[in-house]
């Protein structure tokens, strides 16, 4: 008698994305991007804005999108260097009580989810 084979389920552990636009323009490609980036099974996205200059709702709405759809596979959304600008408005759509925002050495601070943007962590 033999045991079946399970296939086995590859995860990747990080996929880090560069995002230049994230607006309702770019909706279409970079959603269909994100849809194949999750069949990967990444345990953790880090979503780069750095040369990202504005979100607008829709932007937020794929943002929350996203995070949902990697929490209910037990993984994690992590935004990177947000400009000044963007920090704003996540701050302003407390985005900033969910995501975890971090930025690079020489850039700001980290900010864990429930911390705010621009507050120095514990």
């Amino acid at each position: 008698m033999t045991t079946p084979v399970m296939p086995t389920r590859y995860t990747l552990p990080l996929v880090e994305v560069r995002v230049t636009e994230l607006d309702l323009a770019c909706l279409p490609e970079v959603g269909a991007m994100f849809d194949r980036l999750l069949t990967l099974r990444p345990a953790q996205v880090v979503l780069d804005l750095a040369d990202c200059r504005h979100l607008d709702a829709a932007a937020i709405g794929l943002l929350l999108d996203l995070h949902r759809r990697l929490a209910r596979a037990d993984a994690v959304l992590t935004v990177r260097n947000p400009n000044p600008r963007v920090r704003r408005i996540l701050r302003i759509a407390r985005l900033d009580q969910v995501l975890s925002i971090v930025t690079d050495p020489g850039r700001a601070t980290r900010t864990a989810p429930g911390q705010g943007v621009g507050r120095t962590p514990a």
